[in-house]
């Protein structure tokens, strides 16, 4: 028997184990002293992987705005929610940069706008009480703007708040963002009768293939890509603090191709939504997310980097980020990478959060596909606190889309993944990789799964290790 052909099976017997502890109710030595109650030793390369995190929260530093303050209400704002506030606070925002920047105020209130563009230096500062309510007419977000749609860039409806080619921009306070989607507005895009996004995917993917020129991918009116609700593109010096963003007719947060990203303190609060991701950093570099708490309709954060042959083309990585002590309740997965993961996704460190939710249905989740290739590597995920999934609590999978050939293998290798426990869920482990192209080098230390109701599913994996791993009180270590 080959020495990879042993390993894979050996991977199925573990599995099959796991299954045997979870259907048998078996239980582990009462006189074990390395057993689940125990207190696990850290894992051997921790110090270097906090090491690494330092180094990464050294270059981040939230931008700072100058003690001006300019309110809406002065540029003509009303918030009744019933007045359209775009012009006055295009103008706030406008006097507030040309003035060598400050804080662009949102004093208590429900104001109406359509879309929100940000310039250098501007911190739009939503106070206590108020509500920017987006509206709900596809009018208001042109004309077109540079974008990325799902990991393709194309010119498309501009994202609700929106900057491009900017430095030190936040949004911050403790105000909403409502985008107010809803089923007969923007959710309505993505499927049912026509017209839908459908066949709109389909032409962007078609360009993107060609080598269509961005300039010549031009969506908006007479099309149906939804927009983001908040988009950087390529900017640098970004904070979102305290604020609530909720109801986005896609992703809610994004910043693509971005460096030094602080994300704090933020509620997600979009559970309903189709693709209503709560926080997408993708293909930018120095991101902290922390103190966050995301309930979606899709995953809470996903790490991406681009699409086939457009992610080939711009070919930037997610790289360098911090994700801790985190709230995630519902969505398709706690913390994820991919399916968009061209241009790679890598060095990403999540450290103590909690997951849980009848409706959360992963809580790690690695995704991708022959189609979307790029190097997946250095996650590392550290005491990590999952109530309830409706699926597997780890899941990497390189099927994605149920398509399993093309000529751009990912390359998933390097994952860790320690002090993790879970009390309910249908199994621990969902790892598929691809006969000829198997994950590698995936570790699991000290973690502990309760109450799983079903086996492992392992298929073409490399070098698992299971280190002090507990499924239903039974220690399956290889």
């Amino acid at each position: 028997m080959s020495e990879q052909l042993r390993r894979r099976t050996l991977l199925r017997t573990s599995g099959a184990f796991a299954a045997g502890a979870v259907l048998g109710g078996g239980t582990a030595p009462a006189a074990a002293s390395n057993g689940p109650t125990a207190t696990p030793p850290p894992a051997p390369d921790e110090a270097a992987a906090d090491a690494q995190i330092a180094r990464i929260l050294g270059r981040i530093s939230p931008p700072r705005f100058p003690d001006r303050w300019f309110d809406i209400t002065r540029f003509g704002a009303v918030g009744d929610d019933a007045t359209d506030c775009t012009a006055a606070i295009r103008a706030a925002i406008e006097a507030c940069h040309r003035a060598g920047g400050g804080h662009v105020v949102v004093p208590a209130g429900d104001f109406r706008t359509g879309a929100v563009h940000l310039l250098s230096g501007v911190d739009l500062h939503l106070a206590a009480g108020s509500r920017l309510a987006f509206s709900q007419d596809p009018a208001a977000y042109l004309p077109v703007v540079p974008t990325r749609y799902e990991g393709t860039e194309c010119y498309n409806y501009s994202p609700f708040v929106y900057a491009y080619r900017q430095r030190d921009i936040a949004v911050t306070g403790s105000g909403v963002l409502d985008g107010r989607a809803d089923a007969t507005h923007w959710w309505d895009w993505t499927g049912g009768p026509p017209p839908n996004e459908g066949p709109d995917k389909t032409l962007l993917l078609d360009m993107a293939a060609h080598g269509v020129p961005v300039e010549q991918r031009v969506f908006g009116e007479g099309h149906h890509l939804r927009p983001n609700l908040l988009q950087f593109n390529r900017c640098q010096n970004i904070l979102l603090d305290g604020i609530t963003v909720k109801d986005s007719p896609m992703w809610n947060i994004h910043p693509v191709l971005c460096r030094n990203v602080t994300i704090r303190g933020v509620t997600v609060d979009s559970p309903h939504g189709p693709n209503n991701d709560g926080i997408d950093p993708e293909s930018c570099t120095d991101v902290l997310i922390e103190r966050c708490t995301i309930s979606t309709g899709d995953d809470c954060i996903a790490f991406k980097a681009g699409k086939d042959a457009d992610g080939r083309r711009v070919n930037v990585p997610a790289r360098y980020a911090v994700v801790r002590d985190c709230e995630m309740a519902d969505g398709n997965g706690g913390v994820t990478a991919g399916s968009e993961t061209t241009g790679g996704v890598m060095d990403i460190f999540v450290r103590d959060c909690r997951m849980s939710s009848p409706r959360l249905e992963r809580a790690i989740r690695i995704k991708s596909n022959p189609q979307r290739g790029g190097t997946i590597a250095n996650i590392d995920v550290r005491r990590v606190t999952v109530g309830q999934a409706a699926d597997a609590v780890i899941e990497i999978v390189l099927n994605y889309a149920n398509v399993i050939t093309g000529a751009y293998p990912p390359d998933v290798h390097g994952i860790t993944i320690s002090h993790l426990t879970a009390a309910a869920a249908p199994r621990a482990l969902n790892l598929l990789g691809l006969a000829d192209n198997p994950l590698r080098d995936i570790r699991l230390h000290a973690c502990r799964f309760d109450g799983m109701e079903e086996a492992n599913s392992i298929q073409y994996v490399d070098d698992l290790r299971l280190d002090q791993v507990w499924i239903n009180g039974v220690r399956v270590d290889n």
